[in-house]
């Protein structure tokens, strides 16, 4: 696994699971079949800049640092403006082209969003599919992409 997608996956890892020791992370990613290091993990973290935060259980778990648990909006707008090459739609599906390099994080971006138009989407190295619930909400989440340039 690549460097870029392992840090994706610890992001997402932090916010839908509480992960209390780098030990933890490890324990995940081999049980998922990606043979990892605890050292590896902890400069992972260093690198994401993943901090500690009081767990509802006790005890404190890993968190994205604070300016990355909000204003996906403006990451997301930053992102379009410098990467946005084209956005197309067919039925239910909206294409989004990006310079090489962008689409896995702005389609990360997308899903973290949790927009009530995207039932979900695919990301490459250049160009997003984003599938919507029906034609309307495609037409709506172009628009509302659009907005962003």
């Amino acid at each position: 696994m690549k460097k870029k997608e392992r840090h994706q996956l610890l992001r997402q890892l932090v916010q839908q699971e509480v992960i209390q020791k780098q030990e933890d992370f490890v324990d995940i990613l081999q049980k998922r079949g990606i043979d990892i290091t605890q050292a590896t993990i902890s400069r992972d973290i260093k690198e994401l800049q993943l901090i500690k935060v009081p767990a509802q259980e006790g005890g404190y778990q890993y968190n994205l640092p604070p300016e990355m648990n909000y204003n996906i909006s403006k990451k997301l707008a930053r992102l379009m403006k410098d990467a946005f090459v084209s956005i197309d739609t067919q039925k239910e599906f909206v294409l989004i082209k990006t310079l090489p390099g962008n689409a896995f994080a702005l389609g990360t971006l997308i899903e973290t969003a949790k927009y009530q138009e995207v039932f979900g989407c695919i990301s490459g190295d250049d160009t997003v599919l984003i599938i919507c619930r029906d034609e309307d909400s495609a037409e709506r989440f172009q628009r509302r992409i659009i907005s962003f340039i």
